[in-house]
């Protein structure tokens, strides 16, 4: 078994770890890290489920090798609630906006949409679909999801005054 030695910040938290040099990123992060927020769909980089932030940019990790992450900087959807339990303006407004149903893609959604707002702060309908493009759910049509990322800017826009 080939392994190396990475360091990454993980959640805000520097670690050091010894990895199989062809562990994903996802498996690190689920099973190294015991984070099973970000879930695994696909594994070919399609559905969107395994999407984390790498260096603050939106990365499928299921596509990633553990490897490439050493000396990185990543969030996983269990950064977005604070110490104090209180939600991200993009968690509670995709609950004030009933924008998932059974939970499965919402990790990579939230990964996906926290790098669109930082980007785009004021979307319209038609970017917010855009970016959500990449990502599959089954559930909730979509429609829902717009609603809860309108929700959200301008939540974090009040936030930013």
């Amino acid at each position: 078994m080939n392994t190396k030695e990475i360091t990454v910040t993980v959640n805000g938290k520097q670690l050091t770890e010894t990895v199989e040099t062809r562990m994903l990123l996802a498996d690190f992060i689920r099973d190294h890290l015991n984070l099973t927020g970000t879930h695994l769909g696909c594994e070919h980089g399609v559905c969107g489920a395994c999407t984390v932030l790498v260096d603050g940019k939106a990365a499928r990790s299921c596509l990633m090798l553990a490897v490439q992450a050493d000396g990185c900087s990543i969030d996983t959807v269990e950064s977005l609630v604070k110490e104090d339990g209180t939600l991200h303006p993009l968690q509670q407004a995709f609950s004030d906006n009933h924008a998932l149903q059974c939970g499965f893609c919402t990790p990579g959604f939230m990964m996906t949409l926290v790098d669109f707002l930082n980007e785009n702060p004021n979307p319209n309908e038609h970017e917010i679909r855009e970016a959500i493009s990449g990502n599959l759910c089954r559930c909730t049509g979509y429609a829902n999801i717009v609603k809860a990322v309108e929700q959200a800017s301008q939540a974090l826009a009040k936030q930013g005054e």
